[in-house]
């Protein structure tokens, strides 16, 4: 018996090319008498299959006759195992690729420009937990989070989002063991040095960057400088941030600036609005985020934007943030799309 074949595909992906052109026009190429319709397996199920051709349909025939599993996973996809199969036979492993480019292509056609957010928030979270499961060095997934951030700041730039905002290290993340910290920081360094050559994003540092090594704050400061003037996607690098010490430190700006025009405490009191702290916050002058994102299954925002997200979607993703996918991106678009945004109204 050779070793089972074990193949990961998205639920919704094989329910949106089941019936499409594409299957119904296979299906008159390889004709298969009996398939096995997933659009019923939901989450918690185990179902063996004595014919394992469920994805037949769109000619993902992985094997006709041999016995299989579908289990689900809590990210949304299943994983089909072959017992006794011949994995090989139907160019099986490539497959998963060419469904999900497919659907990649229906998907974002399906977004009306005027829906994409102007601007998006994001927490990266998951990268410890995708090098313990890989049973790789933490730095690796530190490495692997910063690919992926220049990854998707390119999805956004392909797709119109004009502001994106990356939480990389809160404030609480300062606390973590020296060897961990002086890794991840030099990972948050080598990042900023590629977002620089890259020459297509401005790159604005928020955070409180007195709290961060004199090198990385220096760098933070350097790149704003050099990148002011490029028109791209303009990139919130929240490195050093806390949501809390944001607004108090706004506060902090806002009665400076009140004692130097002579002002007293009572005057700016009688006369403070949410525009006055606005004014002095990180993020000055941007609009608000639309849509914040956090990767990982956490559903909790962790101080992330605390003041600016008041009326911002949420969008929360089981996918670690290395294995994030421009798919779970367009996804979650659709889904902001779908939205009806009422401000309080």
């Amino acid at each position: 018996m050779q070793p089972a074949a074990k193949l990961r595909f998205d639920i919704e992906c094989v329910r949106n090319l089941l019936n499409s052109p594409l299957d119904r026009s296979v299906r008159r190429l390889y004709p298969c008498p009996r398939t096995v319709n997933i659009a019923w397996v939901r989450p918690g199920s185990s179902t063996v299959f004595t014919h394992a051709d469920i994805l037949a349909p769109a000619r993902l025939l992985l094997l006709t006759g041999n016995k299989g599993c579908v289990r689900d996973r809590p990210s949304g996809r299943i994983e089909f195992e072959v017992v006794n199969g011949r994995s090989g036979r139907q160019g099986a492993v490539s497959l998963p690729g060419v469904l999900y480019r497919l659907y990649e292509r229906r998907l974002q056609r399906s977004l009306a420009p005027n829906r994409i957010p102007g601007h998006i928030g994001v927490v990266v979270d998951g990268n410890r937990r995708w090098a313990r499961l890989a049973g790789a060095p933490t730095r690796e997934g530190h490495q692997a989070g910063a690919d992926k951030i220049l990854e998707f700041l390119g999805w956004c730039g392909d797709l119109g989002v004009k502001v994106v905002t990356l939480y990389m290290l809160s404030t609480d993340n300062m606390g973590r063991s020296e060897d961990e910290l002086r890794e991840l920081l030099g990972v948050i360094g080598n990042t900023l040095d590629r977002l620089g050559e890259g020459k297509n994003v401005r790159v604005h540092p928020v955070g409180a960057l007195e709290t961060l090594p004199a090198d990385l704050a220096a760098k933070l400061r350097s790149l704003g400088e050099q990148t002011a003037a490029v028109e791209g996607v303009h990139v919130n690098v929240a490195v050093g941030y806390g949501g809390r010490r944001e607004i108090v430190d706004a506060v902090k700006g806002l009665l400076r600036h009140a004692e130097a025009d002579g002002r007293g405490l009572a005057e700016v009191a009688d006369a403070l609005t949410v525009d006055d702290i606005s004014q002095y916050l990180y993020t000055s002058g941007q609009p608000d985020p639309d849509l914040v994102i956090r990767t990982s299954g956490e559903q909790r925002l962790s101080g992330f934007l605390m003041w600016q997200s008041a009326y911002s979607e949420y969008y929360f993703c089981e996918a670690l943030w290395p294995d994030f996918r421009r798919l779970d991106f367009l996804r979650a678009l659709r889904d902001y799309a779908s939205r009806q945004r009422r401000f309080g109204a």
